[in-house]
Parts: structure tokens; C-alpha cells; sequence
């Protein structure tokens, strides 16, 4: 059965790979004939064909190996300066350049000289190239609210799991107390295990992270805590405690290794699944995307544990970066998890949420070849040209950014390697639920 249920998480995660990689395309292809570009090819996958179908003057299909996709526009790079696209020199970067600017008009029929895509003004070129990385960010949202907002995520609650007897620095990482140990506030104002704690000080509050606010703001205070017992509403008194606490950072997360002194009541909080409203959402979801951004700015730091881990035997990072054969073996322990369907699918959800917010940004990057670099050759051809206008110059044309696709094959590279080194580590030490 376990076996049977990693196989279902597996192609849950490969068809929401699939859906996202479509999605991303169909953002490139509907923008693309919106302004009149002629696109031969909508393709999901790479590699030999395994099915297509000719509508009008596109073909759509998908191709044996499901880890990409692309379409094929007609005159993405402008002609050379002679005017001509063939090969002209035997110099491998001028090759390279040539080989680009062939490939771009290599189905160039009757009547295309109009519908190229160099040929449209920079900001129609800049829509349709960052049109698939943004369907990735709106289906990451969508994916995200449906699963704040209608199955919940696990958080603290003001629940009471545990209360603490005495008062014990976090820092001393130690449970049992002593006997100079301080009773804890909470164990000698009664409060106990099952307790919701309503108000604190007479502020009313349902939010964990509020009311973990309130009590390190409360130091030295004597403070009326209602909770509800047993379906009735019990008050209690409470001398909030000077003491040791983990540091949280400015969105409420515990920051490892540093503390603050602050108040303390003596009693941890019990996690459930808790639905998010809208605007708790958004900030849920511009937390991860910080998040996010800062994990792509560290990634080349974390090469040298990515190796160790693939290589050496050494343990793999939980915040390693991971490839899709990792991310499909976490979509598969999924589903072996012993927790409900429900949260099962909500947590495969958010892998493919996570997924998209990471093509998002990651074809954001101003590289060639990722869409991120044509919208920066866009926006710089109409800089230029703005700037001639205004200086009173002559047009400079288009701006070739064939001349770039040496640099385009040095970061592809440098991405395949990285992307060669992540799928080794995914296969031999692979990240893992915890």
C-alpha cells in the first residue's frame, strides 16, 4: 500500500509539472498571436514526438521527456547587419551568433516578413516573454489560496499543549527543572493542558503569533489570562516572568540560535490546521516570496554542502536545493504520510505552488537564454531608441541580441552542470520529509 501511494504522489507531482509547464507556454503562445507573431510550434516536453496536431499555423504536441516545454517563434533575433542570417565566419562565438540567428527564421514562409517577433515594438516583446514566467506566478497564487484559504495550514494555536512547572532560559536547551528553577506564571496561575486561552490583558486575540507577542511585551506584569475549560470561560492571574526566549524574526518565525529577553508565561502551544483569511494569506504568500528570492541569491553558497552531499556522504541541508526527481520523491512521501487525505493533497498542492513560484522567479533572472534576458534586451532597445529620439539621433534599429548567445551558452552551461549535480544529490541523498 505505502509503495502504491508513492507511485500516486509521483504522478500527482508529474501531472502538476506538466499542467505548469503548458501553463507557461500557453502565456508565451496566446500573447505571441495576440500581437501577430506566427508561431510553428507549441510543445510540451523535449526529445522525439510522441503526439502532435496541426491547428491553423502552429502545431501542438508533447514530446517523449516531460521536464520542459517551448514554443517556436518566427525571427526571435534580427538579421545581421549585411542583412543576411547564414553563417558567415569560421569563428565559433560568430558561428554560434549565426547558428541562432538561422535557427530563428529557418520556417520562414510567404508572408512571415510581417509577422517576426523582432519586428514588434519592445514593449509587445516584453509582454509576450514575461507572459510565462507570470502564469506561473498566477497559478502559484491560485494554488496557494486554495490552500490557506479553503483547507488551512498547520500552525500554533493559543491551545495549550503542555505547561511548563518551572522557568528554564531557552538558551540551556534542558527540560527537567531544578530546584533554584522559578515555578513558571502559567503552572502557578493553573493554567492547564487543553486550556484555548481567549484574551490576554484584555486583548481578545485568536493568533498564536499575537498572543506571543503580548506576553514577551508583559514582563514583571500581573495580567488576567480568560481561557475556555471544558466550554466555560475561566479567568486566571498570571505574573508574566522575566526570562531567556528564541528570537523571532519580523515575519513571527523563530530565529535559530539567538534570544532576547523577554516576557515569559510557561506553556507550549499545540499546532492544528488553521484557514487563513485573504489578507493573512497574501502575507503568508510575501513571506515565502522573500523567502524565495533569498534562496535564489544563496545558491551558488550552497554548492559546496550540494557536492559533499552527493559525493561525500555528507547529510543533505533541509533548504539544499532540489531538482524535479527530488521534488517527485517529496510529492511522493506525501502520500504515505499518516496524516488526513485532505492535507495530503494540500500539502502536494503547495509543492507545485512552491514549484511555479520557483520558475517564476528563476526565468525572471536577466539571462539569455531565460526569458528574463530577452525582456532585458527589450527594455533596453527601448531605452536606446528613446534615448536617440530625445537626443535628436537616428534610430539604432533593433537590438541584436543574437550577439549575446555566446554568453547565453556559457549560462546554459553553467545551469546544466548545476542542474546535473542537484539531480545526483536527488538521486543517491535525497531530501527528505521530517
Amino acid at each position: 500500500m505505502t509503495a502504491l501511494m508513492m507511485i500516486l504522489g509521483i504522478v500527482v507531482f508529474a501531472v502538476g509539472l506538466l499542467v505548469s509547464i503548458a501553463w507557461h507556454e500557453l502565456g508565451h503562445l496566446s500573447t505571441a498571436k495576440l500581437f501577430g507573431i506566427r508561431v510553428p510550434q507549441y510543445m510540451v516536453g523535449f526529445g522525439p514526438t510522441i503526439w502532435s496536431r496541426k491547428k491553423g499555423d502552429t502545431e501542438y504536441g508533447f514530446k517523449a521527456i516531460p521536464f520542459g516545454g517551448y514554443i517556436r517563434m518566427i525571427g526571435m533575433f534580427p538579421p545581421g547587419d549585411d542583412g543576411r542570417i547564414t553563417a558567415r565566419s569560421t569563428s565559433p562565438w560568430r558561428s554560434m551568433i549565426e547558428d541562432a540567428r538561422s535557427a530563428a527564421f529557418e520556417e520562414l514562409e510567404p508572408g512571415d516578413e510581417t509577422r517576426l517577433f523582432y519586428t514588434r515594438k519592445p514593449w509587445k516583446r516584453v509582454i509576450v516573454m514575461f507572459a510565462g514566467p507570470f502564469m506561473n506566478l498566477i497559478l502559484a497564487v491560485a494554488l496557494f489560496l486554495t490552500v490557506l484559504m479553503g483547507f488551512g495550514i498547520s500552525q500554533q494555536t493559543n491551545t495549550v499543549s503542555s505547561v511548563s512547572q518551572c522557568v528554564i532560559a531557552q538558551s540551556q536547551n534542558r527540560d527537567t527543572c531544578r530546584a533554584s528553577d522559578p515555578a513558571s506564571p502559567a503552572a502557578a496561575a493553573g493554567l492547564k493542558a487543553g486550556d484555548k486561552i481567549l484574551s490576554f490583558n484584555g486583548v481578545k486575540t485568536t493568533d498564536w503569533n499575537k498572543l506571543s507577542d503580548l506576553i514577551r511585551a508583559a514582563p514583571g506584569k500581573t495580567v488576567p489570562i480568560v481561557v475556555e475549560r471544558k466550554g466555560q470561560d475561566v479567568t486566571l492571574h498570571a505574573k508574566i516572568a522575566s526570562n531567556q526566549v528564541a528570537k523571532k524574526d519580523s515575519g513571527g518565525q523563530i530565529v535559530q540560535g539567538q534570544y532576547v529577553t523577554a516576557g515569559f508565561l510557561g506553556f507550549s502551544a499545540a499546532t492544528g490546521i488553521v484557514r487563513q483569511d485573504f489578507g493573512d494569506s497574501l502575507t503568508w504568500m510575501g513571506d515565502r516570496m522573500g523567502e524565495a528570492v533569498d534562496s535564489i541569491a544563496a545558491l551558488p553558497g550552497k554548492i559546496p554542502a550540494l557536492w559533499n552531499a552527493a559525493f561525500d556522504g555528507a547529510p543533505r541541508q533541509a533548504d539544499s536545493p532540489m531538482g524535479v526527481v527530488g521534488a517527485a520523491r517529496v510529492g511522493g512521501e506525501i502520500f504515505t504520510l499518516d496524516i488526513p487525505p485532505t492535507q495530503q493533497l494540500a500539502m502536494a498542492l503547495m509543492l507545485v505552488a512552491g514549484f511555479n513560484l520557483s520558475l517564476f522567479l528563476f526565468n525572471m533572472l536577466p539571462l539569455l537564454p531565460l526569458d528574463g534576458g530577452h525582456v532585458a534586451g527589450a527594455l533596453w532597445e527601448a531605452l536606446r531608441r528613446n534615448l536617440a529620439k530625445v537626443l535628436k539621433r537616428p534610430d539604432p534599429g533593433p537590438f541584436d541580441v543574437a550577439k549575446l548567445m555566446p554568453v547565453a551558452y556559457v549560462v546554459a552551461g553553467i545551469f546544466v552542470c548545476f542542474t546535473i549535480l542537484v539531480l545526483i544529490a536527488d538521486v543517491v541523498n535525497p531530501v527528505k520529509i521530517t
